[in-house]
């Protein structure tokens, strides 16, 4: 029997049309759309340059942009002259993949791989390009994987579309269904692989977890906005070694280490992977197994880039997601980092004029990880909190 993993990769890079290969970074374009009366925290603009952050993190160049209003969604995302725009500038700019800031249906894809002859993919597949990337222990691997198989699973179809232009009669039907067929029967295989695997992952995450509960160290993780600075902050707390980047997802794989508060009474403290709008839920659904994690913590320390113009919506997109993952009973710190890019040598804060959240709820420490700043007052008001 084929291997499933082969036959996934085979498929999953099977061009539907015939695409050159360039050596070099792939020159891209970012597309978005903002269907109208439904606003949200981000404006389009400010989107699609996330996006393009995204881009570069997974090693495009970006070129242009191009964005829309809309009435409704359309069968190819864009309207039609958008589109022709759209393929006018792919061509004059030699580009060879366009970056959509939303997760494409099957059909939109095939509508617009045909209509731009070139490489489409959507915000999803390029977070889960950047998550493969990043990831390295056994459990991210699988985390991801998962995510990327069923992603991938109904968007088979329009994979084995060249197969119909064989044209009618005997012996051109069968050979594209029976392929489709077993491609998917392979993917559901995995897909089973997978979930038996990562549910052993939960069981020994749900035993470590048990020991901890009866050792009795409280444990306090670290969430926020993807590149709010938490491994830094990690590391400076913990002296360990996690890989800090000025990228997005730079930190994939979750690490707990031990450190010690003011009275000499240890904590655990856990980083975990960043949040982002538009977070597709097959990764919530394929990193539950980490994000468990987040439920036994005593203690949320919400890390935000105080310097980010979209600091507010970056820390309501993080709250939200939180909600969506029924941890918003957590008692939770807000640490506003970065602190030593607005103020004085010093670290004073009396520069800091408002808070970076509408949210009035939970109590907040300003720091510098990268500087050490504060970092006795963070521990300090851990501890009160923890007692």
């Amino acid at each position: 029997m084929e291997d499933p993993t082969a036959a996934t990769a085979r498929v999953k890079n099977m061009p539907r049309t015939p695409v050159l290969t360039q050596t070099g970074a792939e020159r891209a374009i970012a597309v978005g759309v903002r269907v109208k009366g439904k606003a949200g925290l981000w404006s389009l603009g400010e989107s699609l340059t996330e996006l393009s952050q995204l881009a570069r993190t997974a090693g495009a160049d970006v070129v242009g942009q191009v964005y829309q209003s809309l009435e409704r969604m359309t069968p190819c995302y864009v309207g039609k002259g958008k589109l022709a725009e759209l393929k006018a500038l792919v061509h004059q700019n030699g580009c060879n993949v366009v970056i959509f800031d939303d997760e494409l249906t099957p059909t939109q894809q095939r509508n617009l791989e045909d209509a731009l002859q070139v490489k489409v993919i959507d915000r999803t597949a390029l977070i889960l390009d950047i998550f493969s990337r990043h990831a390295r222990t056994r459990e991210g691997k699988l985390q991801v994987e998962l995510a990327q198989h069923e992603y991938l699973l109904p968007r088979l179809a329009g994979q084995w579309s060249h197969l119909e232009r064989l044209g009618g009669g005997i012996g051109t039907r069968g050979p594209g269904e029976t392929q489709i067929e077993t491609d998917r029967r392979l993917i559901r295989d995995r897909l089973r692989t997978l979930r038996r695997q990562l549910e052993d992952v939960r069981t020994q995450r749900a035993l470590y977890r048990q020991r901890r509960r009866e050792v009795g160290i409280p444990v306090a993780s670290l969430v926020g906005y993807t590149n709010a600075g938490k491994s830094t902050l990690f590391n400076t707390l913990s002296r360990a070694s996690v890989t800090v980047e000025d990228k997005l997802f730079s930190t994939l794989d979750p690490v707990t280490r031990r450190i010690r508060l003011p009275g000499g009474s240890p904590l655990l403290i856990t980083d975990t992977v960043g949040f982002i709008q538009k977070l597709p839920s097959t990764l919530v659904a394929a990193f539950r197994a980490t994000l468990e994690d987040l439920d036994e913590a005593d203690m949320l320390l919400h890390v935000i880039d105080i310097t980010h113009p979209k600091a507010p919506e970056q820390a309501e997109t993080v709250n939200t997601t939180l909600k969506e993952l029924g941890l918003t009973h957590k008692q939770q710190l807000l640490v506003l980092n970065k602190l030593d890019l607005i103020a004085g040598q010093d670290g004073d804060t009396d520069t800091l004029q408002h808070r970076p959240t509408s949210d009035q709820r939970y109590p907040w420490v300003a720091i510098s990880a990268a500087r050490g700043w504060h970092l006795d007052l963070l521990a300090a008001k851990i501890q009160e909190l923890l007692a």
